[in-house]
């Protein structure tokens, strides 16, 4: 039955669909041997693992590194992309183009095709093609259930989806087809990312929608990211809401669960704003952090980060967390992190309640199971059948005699 499953996913570093643009216009009329040639010279540079290649500045490198016709090219790449699509990772997207045939070959030459013509106009049936291809719109259906997550909390359902639908195997190719596909959508506002967090856009939702045939699970779909969204609303509200006594030991059970350890709430006066306490073990090092927490939602100001950093020397803690369900100030941030001072982290009301969904404190997780016919066991021909029961028999004749005592 393997054999019959179409395997998708065929590009290993998704390009985002604007490089895609950028190359398919750059290179109409270009001699694929001058293109061949820039990328071979690239290459015969890379660099070893013990001494890489620093690629981080076409400015510099295309001049230094090329001569002659590859210099040229990389150049007009570098620069008609306004400075997007660096040279020396085109090798993807040229491979993707080739692949799903958006540009032909004309005498030795590159030129757009029909269907590139098509994907420059952003027709919706070539798109959605190529995303069906890809994977992306299984990507979108692994990501519709969840409030938001990491990469890491998506990658065991990207990976069995990847088993059975590609060619690949090795754990770093997976998640480099995860993150590229990631990248892609999020430039295109199917997904919005913040920091680590991936979340479906509204846009995204309607997308995947209309990948799935099944209407109840279209609806399904939809009615599970906005049940979470609304628990996410209801758990802010409910925090703002608390005793502070309360927000505070709720911290304290969050940050054992995130491994810090004599975790213990001050509960005292001339603690200097000082809520919590706790230790955390970084390789061979134990720190003590301190932790103020700020349970209402208006913006915290920098004098509050000051107090924590002053009350450091008084816990022999090296460096504090300030927490709020509201936003911190531009001043705030900008010193948070500042040369020759104790670093202070600082977790707004987003962050906390991510935090709070991904260790599982004061939520619970529930697990719905969803039965669907495999179509492909009712797929398999007569033939199949013969073609398995011969090579079991095969297997069978092949197997060492046991002799008998």
């Amino acid at each position: 039955m393997t054999e019959n499953v179409i395997k998708k996913v065929r590009t290993p570093s998704f390009p985002t669909y604007s490089s895609v643009a950028q190359i398919l216009t750059i290179l109409d009329g270009v001699s694929r041997s001058k293109v061949a040639d820039m990328v071979n010279a690239i290459w015969s540079q890379k660099g070893t693992p013990q001494n890489p290649t620093d690629w981080s500045d076409p400015d510099v490198w295309i001049s230094e590194r090329l001569l002659g016709d590859s210099m040229l090219l990389a150049r007009r790449i570098w620069e008609e992309s306004n400075h997007i699509v660096n040279p020396r990772y085109i090798q993807g997207t040229t491979n993707f183009i080739n692949v799903y045939n958006l540009i032909a070959d004309s005498e030795g030459f590159y030129r757009l095709s029909e269907r590139g013509q098509r994907f420059l106009n952003k027709d919706p049936s070539i798109l959605r093609e190529l995303d069906e291809a890809e994977g992306i719109l299984q990507l979108l259906l692994i990501l519709a259930p969840k409030t938001r997550a990491k990469r890491g909390e998506l990658l065991p359902e990207w990976s069995e989806f990847l088993k059975e639908h590609s060619n690949f195997c090795a754990e770093s190719t997976i998640k480099d087809t995860l993150w590229s596909r990631l990248k892609n959508i999020s430039e295109r506002g199917l997904v919005a990312r913040d920091g680590q967090f991936y979340s479906i856009t509204n846009q995204g939702i309607e997308y995947a929608s209309k990948a799935d045939p099944d209407p109840k699970r279209k609806v399904l779909l939809r009615n599970i990211a906005a049940f979470n969204e609304d628990q996410k609303k209801a758990l802010k509200d409910r925090l703002g809401k608390m005793h502070p006594d309360r927000f505070q030991h709720l911290i304290r059970d969050l940050l054992e669960e995130m491994g810090y350890e004599d975790v213990r709430v001050t509960g005292a006066s001339g603690d200097r704003g000082v809520d919590v306490v706790a230790t955390i073990q970084f390789g061979i090092t134990t720190i003590t952090e301190v932790v103020q927490v700020k349970r209402y939602h208006k913006t915290i100001n920098r004098p509050l980060l000051d107090q924590l950093r002053g009350a450091l020397p008084l816990h022999k803690a090296i460096r504090g967390t300030l927490i709020s369900l509201g936003n911190f100030s531009s001043g705030c941030k900008e010193f948070a992190i500042f040369p020759g001072a104790a670093p202070i982290g600082l977790i707004d009301g987003d962050h906390l309640l991510d935090l709070l969904f991904e260790h599982e404190v004061s939520i619970k997780k529930r697990s719905a199971i969803l039965y669907e016919i495999n179509e492909d066991y009712f797929d398999e021909s007569p033939d199949d059948i013969k073609e398995q029961n011969d090579e079991e028999m095969a297997c069978e004749s092949c197997q060492p005699e046991i002799p008998v005592n």
